[in-house]
């Protein structure tokens, strides 16, 4: 099998949330312990961090990564979902893992799991975590996929965990409450393990330390750092503030566990995350003149965050490419976003994506007009022709549209 091969059978074969949804998610670790088994449990070798939370932990994660790498440590930093290209989510370094390492583990694997019938993000960990193993990092660190107790990252000890806020997102699988949620999130708390808690909810912190208690975990308050503690970090969203406090609580207690971080290097590390760990698509600017920003905030509380970026960034007039997949709580981001803008709907080419003719209908309802375009490149020429200099173009609403114009 050749790379393009092996990324057919990954897609084709396999179930692959980001494509299909909820059908993909395989509740339970069993499959994962399985199918770890048969690659001969890296996991159980590997030093890592691991990071949950409904937003920010991808930005969290890249943070923690860039230090580590400032800090002199061969880094291992596996993400979800990719946005252009399948290797993002495996990196060492801020180097994606080779096609060769892909189609070796897949070729050398494939028929002894096939009776596992695994899902694509089971076997995408797996090689994850067979890849630091083989590459012999000094630590990694990991976002959680979905949730946290059930997710097939939830079968390391790490050296500190990370919980970055609480939110409304994949409510048909995680529970419709912020407790239910924060109990899920909450399932990477391991026995003796401190666990940095972000900002959040009083009803979600007290769910996390009532689990943490159960368990013996120390507890690190990252909401309780001040602004003027923390050294200025590249990432220029308002909501990143947070996740850096989070990135920067989480460093503190690997300092305390031995690992040796310099002040000097968590600030080269915070200014430098994107060229160290290749992280984009965080209020990233596409053009300037008119100003063009893509964000991949993809729930309610993400949008909101956004929205008040794009509130306190100067601009006459707002046109926003949007397009958002059909199985989220599409009115709850809607009845959101403001009605004196011009919007562009569109939908990206995967099967979940709530088709844009559909979108500009649920959309209508919520006053917020404008047009329906055949594919995200097309809404994003049109929102860019019809910009004066002075206003901005924001594109967002799905990791898989902002993927699209990236």
């Amino acid at each position: 099998m050749n790379y393009n091969e092996v990324l057919e059978y990954m897609y084709e074969q396999l179930p692959m949330f980001h494509r299909v949804g909820p059908a993909a998610y395989k509740p339970g670790l069993d499959n994962t312990i399985a199918l770890l088994q048969i690659v001969n449990n890296p996991e159980r070798n590997l030093k890592c961090v691991h990071v949950a939370g409904t937003n920010g932990k991808g930005s969290t994660s890249h943070m923690i990564a860039s230090v580590l790498q400032q800090a002199g440590y061969k880094t291992g930093l596996y993400t979800s979902p990719h946005l252009k290209d399948f290797r993002e989510r495996i990196k060492i370094n801020g180097i994606m893992i080779g096609q060769q390492d892909v189609v070796a583990f897949i070729t050398q694997y494939k028929d002894q799991w096939a009776h596992l019938q695994p899902s694509f993000f089971e076997i995408t960990v797996a090689l994850a975590f067979w890849y630091f193993q083989k590459e012999a990092t000094d630590i990694n660190v990991i976002e959680v996929g979905l949730g946290g107790r059930l997710d097939s990252t939830n079968v390391i000890i790490p050296e500190v965990s990370a919980i970055t806020n609480i939110g409304m997102d994949h409510m048909n699988l995680l529970g419709n409450t912020i407790e239910k949620i924060a109990e899920e999130k909450a399932g990477i708390i391991k026995d003796n393990v401190t666990v940095v808690i972000g900002q959040m909810r009083s009803n979600a912190k007290s769910v996390i330390e009532s689990i943490a208690l159960q368990k013996h975990a120390s507890i690190a308050d990252a909401s309780l750092l001040a602004d003027g503690e923390l050294p200025p970090c590249e990432l220029k969203g308002i909501y990143q503030n947070e996740n850096r406090k989070t990135a920067f609580a989480a460093l503190q207690v690997l300092i305390e566990n031995g690992w040796h971080i310099s002040n000097n290097q968590i600030a080269e590390g915070f200014l430098q995350v994107s060229k160290n760990t290749g992280l984009y698509g965080r209020w990233q600017v596409l053009q300037r003149e008119p100003l063009a920003i893509a964000d991949v905030a993809h729930n309610a509380d993400g949008i909101s965050m956004v929205l008040n970026q794009i509130a306190a960034t100067p601009h006459e007039h707002l046109h926003f490419v949007l397009g958002l997949v059909a199985d989220k709580d599409v009115d709850m981001v809607l009845q959101l976003l403001p009605t004196a803008c011009t919007y562009y709907f569109c939908n990206a080419s995967i099967p979940r994506a709530m088709a844009a003719s559909e979108l500009k209908e649920r959309a209508a309802a919520f006053k917020l007009n404008g047009q329906a375009y055949s594919s995200v490149s097309n809404a994003f020429e049109a929102a860019k022709a019809n910009a004066s200099v002075n206003d901005l173009v924001f594109v967002g609403g799905s990791v898989f549209v902002v993927g699209e114009v990236l």
